[in-house]
This record gives structure tokens, C-alpha cells and sequence, in this order.
């Protein structure tokens, strides 16, 4: 089989490179996956950059943690899958030395979700890491819930900020089905359009207008006395989420940086700061995002493409150093790596 291998960090283009390898088996409790799509995060390329999540492993390595795919073959033991369903995988390159942009990868049961045949690998490649951070995001608060459903943040209103990136599209679809109100933060008009099309119910581009007015101005119209959960991605952003969330409400940062906290707005209004990061996850919070992330994805609660705030942009095998540089100049949309065919 294919794959695509970097032997020490540095730059995508001097250091990836494909390879022939031997068909991996599947062990006890295991389940081979034919990668149709292996999706490109910014771990990703921090990992294969050198600079990624510390996990213990050195390379040479196989990049990308997410992908979708088909069952190719069943360890011993795992009867709850049968060759040819349709998947989806998450954290396929942590702590292990085989991510998905590799034509197989065989992964352990519970990192390989089974979803609707009708669901695109487009949807599915795009879970994983997005999905799961905004998940963990959107579920942080002491007052729960724990796991999404349809109705779980009926009476909520959600601010997402950066509402055209994976996260915060995952962020704003997941919300949607959930039931909360969503509004969201982006830097110009062609964002705009995609956090529009992702099903916002508000989009506030801080860059043409006051966004601390605008979001307290949208709270006032439903009677809230502001947004109760933000999903930031920067923590610069600090001052204006102190500025408008809700008295008792939570912060969820999942994008790292330095961090200067003025304490005293934030104790004025109680308010949580919580830092997420998807790999490492207490399990209990790890499978409950799964669970529901994968229920949401087979009812048709995430979708992509331009028309609904996620552009694709696809590359070859051959062009997976390509498919890095990308993602590192902040392509907009979702960066998947064709691996094989449907």
C-alpha cells in the first residue's frame, strides 16, 4: 500500500514523502480501514512541523488523525462492523505512529464509528478533531448537559468565534441540532457567507462593525442578558467575551496562546475560563462526544461544501505536502487528502 511518511519534522515539502509499505493486519479488538479521505488539521501539520502535542512518539510517522473510509477486515473479537461499512475515525495519529494519510491504517474499535451510507466522506473526514473539540466545548458547563441531543441547549445562546473554521462550523452545526442559538464572529464578507450557510443565527464581522455592541444589541432583541457559552478560538479575544457573556457563563478556549486574564471583570460576572483539548479528554467526556457526534452526523446535522459553510479542498496522495502547506496558510474551508477511490 501507499503512505505518505515523514522521518523527522521540518517543512511539508522536504519532509514527506510516499512510500510502498506492507499491508498492515488487524489485531484482536482491531479494525482495518481503506482510507477514502484523510483530512488535514492544524495538529497535523504542528505535529509533522515538530512543534505538535507532545505524545511520545518520534518518527518516522504517517500524518493526519481524521479520515472516513470503508471496513476492509475484522480482528478477533469485533463483530459489531462487517467489511465494507462506511466509517469514520478519530485520533488515528496520536500516540500511534500510523495516521490516516496512508491508503490503510488499522485502528482500535472505539476509534472507528460506523455512519449512514448516505453520509459523504466528505462529512465524515471532517469529524473527528473539529466535531470533538466543539463537543467538548459546548458541554463544559457545571450545569451540563454532558452529552448533546436534539433539545439539549434549548433556551441557550451560544457565540462562536471564527465561524467559517472547521471548529467553529462544527461548533455552530452541533449547536443548531442541539437546539441552542447561535451567533458568531468572522473577518470579512466572504466569511460571513459561510457562517450564514453554516446556520448561525447571527454573524457579527468585527471588522466592519462594533462586535461587543452588536452581540449585546442581538442578546437584548431575545432577552438574554448575553451569549451563556463562548467557543473562542484566540484567546485574544478575552476582553470582548468578558465583555458580553452572560453573568455565570463559560469561556471555552481551544486554540493555544499567552493568556493575560483581567481577573476582576471576570469575577464581577462569575464567569468560568475552560481550555479544551480534544486528544486528551477525560474518556467518559471522549465517548460521550463520539456518541453524540456520530448521532448528529447520521441524522444529517453536519454537512459541507460552500453551501454550507465548509468549502473542500481536495488534494492527491501525491500532493500531501501540498495539502499541509494549505491548512499552515490558512486555507479556508476543509483540506482532505484523496487517498483512495469511494
Amino acid at each position: 500500500m501507499r503512505a505518505a511518511v515523514f522521518s523527522e519534522p521540518g517543512p511539508a515539502s522536504e519532509v514527506l514523502r510516499i512510500v510502498e509499505r506492507d499491508l498492515p493486519l488487524a489485531g484482536a479488538g482491531e479494525v482495518r480501514v481503506r482510507i477514502v479521505l484523510s483530512a488535514v488539521n492544524p495538529t497535523d501539520t504542528g505535529t509533522r512541523a515538530g512543534r505538535g502535542v507532545p505524545d511520545g512518539v518520534a518518527p518516522p510517522r504517517v500524518p493526519n488523525q481524521d479520515g472516513a473510509g470503508v471496513v476492509d477486515a475484522l480482528g478477533e473479537g469485533v463483530s459489531d462492523l462487517e467489511p465494507g461499512d462506511r466509517v469514520w475515525v478519530w485520533d488515528a495519529g496520536y500516540g500511534r505512529e500510523n495516521g490516516t494519510a496512508q491508503e490503510f491504517v488499522v485502528l482500535p474499535r472505539r476509534q472507528v464509528v460506523r455512519m449512514n451510507d448516505d453520509i459523504p466522506f466528505e462529512v465524515g473526514a471532517g469529524l473527528g478533531i473539529p466535531a470533538l473539540t466543539a463537543h467538548r466545548c459546548l458541554t463544559l458547563a457545571s450545569d451540563g448537559p454532558a452529552r448533546l441531543e436534539p433539545g439539549a441547549l434549548a433556551g441557550r445562546t451560544v457565540l462562536v468565534a471564527g465561524g467559517a473554521g472547521a471548529v467553529g462550523n462544527a461548533a455552530i452545526q452541533l449547536a443548531k441540532w442541539a437546539g441552542a442559538t447561535v451567533l458568531t464572529t468572522v473577518s470579512g464578507k466572504e466569511k460571513a457567507e459561510l457562517a450564514t450557510a453554516a446556520g448561525a443565527d447571527a454573524v457579527i464581522n468585527y471588522r466592519d462593525e462594533d462586535a461587543a455592541a452588536r452581540v449585546k444589541e442581538i442578546c437584548r432583541g431575545l432577552g438574554v442578558a448575553g451569549p451563556q457559552l463562548i467557543v473562542e478560538v484566540s484567546t485574544e479575544n478575552l476582553e470582548l467575551d468578558l465583555e458580553v457573556i452572560a453573568p455565570g457563563g463559560n469561556i471555552a478556549i481551544y486554540m493555544g496562546g499567552t493568556l493575560g486574564v483581567p481577573s476582576f471583570k471576570a469575577m464581577l460576572k462569575n464567569v468560568s475560563l475552560d481550555f479544551v483539548l480534544t486528544y486528551t479528554t477525560l474518556p467518559a467526556e471522549k465517548e460521550n462526544a463520539v456518541a453524540a457526534v456520530a448521532e448528529a452526523a447520521n441524522a444529517g446535522a453536519f454537512r459541507v461544501g460552500e453551501e454550507h459553510g465548509l468549502p473542500i479542498v481536495r488534494f492527491p496522495l501525491d500532493g500531501v505536502a501540498s495539502a499541509h502547506e494549505a491548512v499552515e496558510n490558512h486555507a479556508v474551508g476543509k483540506v482532505v487528502i484523496q487517498v483512495t477511490e469511494p
